[in-house]
């Protein structure tokens, strides 16, 4: 009974509609759908943070031939939210978000129209190189987390309106 367990689940699970977004690897609607992606470019330290990580998820840096075009503005803010009684800082809170919009390069049409956006908290210590090392770790690390974002609702986006990269 135990052995048959599992396999009624798998089962119940296959009769579900569920289908990997990321099925087929690299060859994958997802992933040709990705590749026909150009990011424009991003102003700032957090701009080339989040570009050259939109890059490596798209797989499309200096491949030339985009069909699409994603353009993205930032708003990147450091937060004392942390007050002694002497009015020092001893917490921050570091916020990436972003506004992003996927064109059709030919036509100019508005694909997707979105936001995204994390935050973390930072110590803040008597240190203040290390203060610094943190602020720009959490910086690196929202950048990461941001282009997940933007990423995953632009594969759903071209999964749901069928677009299959294919030329």
């Amino acid at each position: 009974m135990r052995r048959l367990a599992p396999l009624a689940a798998l089962l119940l699970l296959a009769g579900c509609g569920l289908q990997p977004l990321y099925g087929g690897g690299g060859h994958g609607v997802a992933a040709r759908s990705l590749s026909d992606i150009e990011v424009g470019p991003i102003a700032g330290r957090a701009g080339w943070l989040l570009r050259t990580a939109l890059e490596d998820r798209l797989g499309a840096a200096g491949k030339g031939t985009a069909r699409y075009r994603l353009e993205v503005e930032l708003d990147d803010q450091v937060t004392g939210i942390g007050i002694r009684p002497d009015d020092a800082v001893t917490r921050e809170r570091r916020t990436l978000r972003a506004r992003y919009r996927l064109r059709d390069i030919e036509t100019g049409t508005l694909l997707v129209d979105a936001t995204a956006g994390s935050d973390v908290g930072i110590d803040v210590v008597t240190s203040e190189y290390a203060t610094i090392a943190a602020e720009q770790t959490a910086l690196e690390n929202l950048s990461s987390e941001v282009a997940d974002q933007i990423v995953t609702r632009i594969a759903l986006h071209n999964r749901q309106v069928g677009v299959a990269g294919a030329k």
